[in-house]
């Protein structure tokens, strides 16, 4: 993460110790992300369009697997060989569990080896929040670093204008980040990608009163 930290006067001491709280939060939410968050038909449907267009043995990085569910699972289920992952130490043990057949990384997603067309597909389904607007920058180009040349992104955001900001969240505070739809698009354009598919979906978590808008896109790499 040396370009990461380089480019945004990030100091190490200062990331490692969000990243730290944040993957703590994380560790004791466990299972009950999973419970907040039942019903995933828009992240399924979006898996499905991205599997149609994957050949069988695609290799894929899940960045943020969480508990693996649905999206590991599915993935390995579709025949691609999936790397899933995350910071959460508590998440990858029940993805371990969840999809045995995956291979497993604890970790931050940015630092990921960063080696030149070693996966067909990205998944980062809720996770790219998580950051700050200005590391989703470099993760998004990260992305694009790893995938092969016409490799696909499915990617879901949810919609908010806010950058790093504390929120409580399944009894712990979290930082998070949303976009508006239309500069979200942007942005994943500049990354260097090709939206060809996408849609907005309201969603209300078992554990929240106010509805959310959640943004799928599933995209192809250029250049």
């Amino acid at each position: 993460m040396s370009e990461l930290k380089s480019s945004h006067a990030v100091s190490e001491s200062a990331w490692a110790e969000r990243q730290a709280a944040q993957s703590s939060g994380f560790d004791a939410i466990g299972a009950r992300y999973d419970e907040a968050f039942p019903d995933k038909e828009g992240q399924l449907d979006c898996i499905e369009r991205l599997l149609a267009g994957l050949a069988p043995g695609a290799r894929v990085l899940d960045a943020g697997a969480g508990t693996g569910l649905p999206t590991a699972r599915r993935l390995v289920d579709g025949g691609c060989t999936v790397t899933c992952v995350d910071f959460s130490a508590a998440m990858l043990d029940l993805a371990r569990v969840n999809v045995p057949e995956a291979t497993f990384v604890l970790g931050d997603f940015l630092d990921v080896p960063d080696a030149p067309a070693r996966y067909e597909a990205v998944t980062a389904f809720f996770s790219l929040l998580m950051l700050p607007r200005a590391q989703i920058d470099e993760a998004l180009r990260l992305f694009h670093r790893v995938l092969t040349p016409e490799g696909r992104l499915a990617v879901a955001m949810v919609e908010a204008d806010v950058d790093d900001m504390p929120i409580p969240f399944l009894g712990d505070w979290m930082r998070v980040t949303g976009y508006l739809r239309g500069p979200w698009l942007t942005v994943l354009e500049q990354a260097g990608f090709a939206v060809e598919w996408e849609v907005a979906l309201t969603y209300v978590p078992e554990q929240a009163a106010t509805p959310e808008v959640q943004l799928y896109a599933l995209c192809r790499r250029l250049g």
